[in-house]
Parts: structure tokens; sequence; C-alpha cells
């Protein structure tokens, strides 16, 4: 790849015409294809050459797009049946919802032979509601066990009382796993039943707990931890796990919903600043209940202020109030969950947060832009100078400027921006340390690219 730097920049570069893009496609480079893939817009020629190419991983890589339109996926299947599986399959992108095939590429899917390719389509992300729905009374038991997992909340009451009575015990298992939070008979039938499975955490802190069950789990050492946190332990067994030797357990205690401050307080609990913890059940049920999202949001308790700040819908005066938390993973989650985020807690966390998920934080739709030239252009810090060219209102005379900057990385970023003027943009094309930026620039004329491919011998 180093003496096609070029190649693998134009894939990327979002003006590069057809032309360009059908030469590149051609290398059968799986690292240029790849990036050809993921291109926000793909022409229509280059987009008919990936769907007829006569390699697999070709094809493969187009249904695993998040950016290829679920159409253009969707006519994959009328290709080679091997290309079903990867459209079942699909993108699986991180924190992005792809928005779903076509009912009828679902029709297809739902009904194809091979049991792996129904499988996968079930237990796609994307795959929608109202196809899912009908699933509970269709006669294959891998579709009823995907309904119970995926959209019990939509069936129908007769639906969920024939998969609670369904013949298969996976597919019961399931729709018991749905309603043990209010059923403590069937907890107690799933903590017989799962014994051995990896699932009985799930049951022991989110099932129903009669007294003589309660009883029974606490003596379990390996169950204590998740146990202690299922509001239906009765009170007085969880006060006697308060001060219990393992610290899992005195935490879990110690974020129960009951408690008062001093009550938690009065536990011997501890968050690291590293230290990963799933949001709060009980927290996460209160999305909608503002009160009670401003009492974790006040608390002392890390746990809870952690698990405030993922609720998007957390109250704006808790936002203000949680992005100036000294807890920095309280600041980062909130950052990344809430959508009313302060812009300069955005910044802030960019420029001084350790963490490696900072920097996706400029993806954020309240990053901000304006005026960050007139902030940042002379800033000490490289990261700050090259956040300058975010500013619409950067002149190219700035940009310009930048491009000189004595860091590396701010004249990459100089580089790639359009309103560099073009006889320093094909300086920087000319530079091996700024080449690859300056090719995904798209003020590049398509000349220069069709001569930059001449160049690193690409055939034409």
């Amino acid at each position: 790849m180093a003496e096609r730097y070029g190649a693998y920049a134009l894939a990327g570069n979002p003006a590069a015409p057809a032309g360009v893009l059908l030469r590149l496609l051609a290398l059968n480079d799986r690292g240029i294809t790849h990036r050809l893939s993921y291109r926000a817009v793909l022409p229509d020629e280059v987009a008919e050459a990936m769907l007829a190419h006569p390699d697999r991983w070709v094809r493969t890589l187009l249904a695993q797009s998040w950016t290829a339109g679920p159409g253009l996926r969707a006519r994959l299947l009328d290709g080679p049946a091997s290309d079903a599986l990867a459209v079942a399959m699909g993108p699986h992108p991180y924190r992005v919802q792809v928005p779903p095939l076509p009912d009828r590429a679902y029709e297809r899917l739902l009904n194809h032979e091979r049991g792996m390719v129904r499988y996968e389509t079930v237990n796609a992300p994307s795959a929608p509601d109202h196809v899912l729905v009908p699933l509970a009374g269709h006669a294959d038991p891998l579709f009823r066990l995907a309904a119970c997992r995926r959209v019990w909340h939509l069936l129908s009451g007769d639906a969920r009382s024939a998969l609670l009575t369904d013949p298969d015990g996976d597919v019961r298992t399931a729709a018991s796993l749905q309603v043990m939070d209010e059923d403590e008979e069937r907890t107690e039938e799933l903590v017989r039943t799962l014994a051995d499975d990896w699932r009985l955490g799930e049951v022991a802190e989110r099932g129903r707990l009669g007294r003589a069950l309660a009883e029974r789990l606490v003596a379990d050492e390996v169950l204590l931890a998740r146990l202690a946190l299922n509001p239906a332990l009765p009170a007085d067994l969880a006060a006697g796990l308060a001060d219990h030797g393992n610290p899992a357990v005195r935490l879990a205690v110690s974020a129960r919903p009951e408690l008062s401050e001093d009550e938690r307080a009065a536990i011997d609990w501890r968050v690291g600043p590293e230290d990963r913890l799933d949001p709060l059940r009980w927290v996460g049920e209160a999305r909608h209940d503002p009160e009670t999202l401003r009492r974790c949001a006040r608390s002392a308790h890390t746990w809870l202020r952690r698990s405030a700040a993922v609720c998007p819908g957390l109250p704006q005066d808790c936002v203000e109030l949680l992005a100036g938390d000294a807890d920095f993973a309280v600041r980062l989650l909130l950052a990344e969950c809430h959508p009313g985020a302060p812009a300069e807690l955005l910044l802030d966390l960019y420029l001084h947060g350790g963490h490696r998920a900072v920097g996706m934080l400029t993806a954020r739709p309240g990053f901000p832009a304006a005026g960050l030239a007139r902030r940042c252009a002379d800033a000490p810090d490289s990261r700050a100078r090259a956040l300058s060219l975010r500013d619409p209102a950067a002149t190219a005379e700035l940009v310009e400027r930048l491009s000189r900057d004595p860091d590396e990385g701010v004249r990459r970023a100089a580089a790639r921006d359009p309103r560099l003027p073009l006889p320093r943009l094909l300086e920087l094309l000319a530079d091996p340390g700024t080449a690859p930026a300056a090719a995904v620039n798209p003020a590049l004329p398509p000349g220069e690219m069709a001569a930059l491919l001449d160049r690193e011998g690409v055939p034409g």
C-alpha cells in the first residue's frame, strides 16, 4: 500500500469521478475496495460494477457497508445465492442505526433455504419491528425466539401467552425472561432450569424474588453482586450485604434505588476513574421521570451520576450540572449520549480528555465550529490549531498558513481543506508526508487525480 498511498486516498475523495473510482476498483486491492464501499456517495457506475463483480469478497464489502443504500444492498440477492448470507448479516457500525432493507428483501431472506441466512436475518440489528412482530406465530422456533427477544413489548397479549407456553423450551425460556420481573413463579422456574447457564445472573438481577428464593440465592457467592442490584431483593437481606467482603457486592448494595444519600455514604463503596460500569437498570427505567433523574444527577454516588448521564431525556439543568462533574466518565458519557451536551464540554473533552473515545466527539452534532478560527488558530496545542479549520469562517489565507504549520498533523488537516489554494494543494500532494491528505481534498481537479493514478502505475 505504501507505493499507492494516493490511490488509497482517492478512494475516499468525495469529489472523485466515476472514472477514477472504476480504475481503483479494477486494482482488486482489498484496502482500496473497502474504502470505496464506505463512500458517502457511490456513483451508479461504480455501484453496478461492485454488484456484478466476479469476486465475492467485493460484493460482501458492499453488503457490509452502512453507507450503501438498503436498496442497493438488497439487489445483491439477485446475484449468486452465496451473497444472501452477507446481505442478511448486513452492516454493524458502532452506534449508528442502519436503515432497514426493503420489505421484499426480508421476505426472501426469511424464506431462504439456508438456516444461517434466516438466523442472521432475524438477529440483524437493522431488522424492523414490523417484520419481526409477525414472527411470534411462525412455525419455526428460531423466528418465535427472535420475536421474544426483539419485539416482546409490541406483541399482543395472546401472542405473549402462546410464547410463554410454547412447545419449544428455548422459546419458553426467552419469553419467561421477559416477564420474570413481574412473576415470582417464573423466576423460580428459571432459577431451576438455568442452574448452569450464564443467564442465571440476569435472573438474579432482574427476576421477581419471593422471600424463600431470595434467601437461597443470597447463599450463592457467585451471584451476590448481581443479586444485590435487584430491587426485588428484600431490604433486610440487602442491608445484610452492605459490609460484605467483596467490594463488588458492597458497590451493588450502595447503588440500590431505595437508599438515601446518607445510607449510601455509610457503605464502603468505591468507583475508580477507569472502572467500567453498565448503567443501572432502575435508572434507565426512570428515563422519563425527571425527578428521579435529578436525584441521580445530584447524588454523591458516581454510579448513579454515570447512569443518569446516558439518559437522553435528562433535564437540561442536570445536563449543565453533570457537564462540570468531577468524574471524567460522567462528563464523557454525557457528551456521547445527550443531544444537548454543551459545546464547551465537547471541545474541552476533545482537547484535554485522555480516553480514546474523545476523538469521536467531533462527529457529535453539538461539537462547535463557529468561532474556532479566532480561538484556536494560534493555540500552542496542535490539536487545537487543527480544529480551527472546522470554522466555516476560516479564510483561505488561514488555511494556507496552517498548511505550513510545524506540526505535520495540522498540515495534513489543512491539506484536506477545500479552501486551500490550488497551487499550495499541489505542493502538498508532492510531499510524501501530506500527499495522502491532499489526495482526499475534494478541490483536487479530476485531471490531477488521474495523473496521480498514472504516476502510481494504476492501469487506465
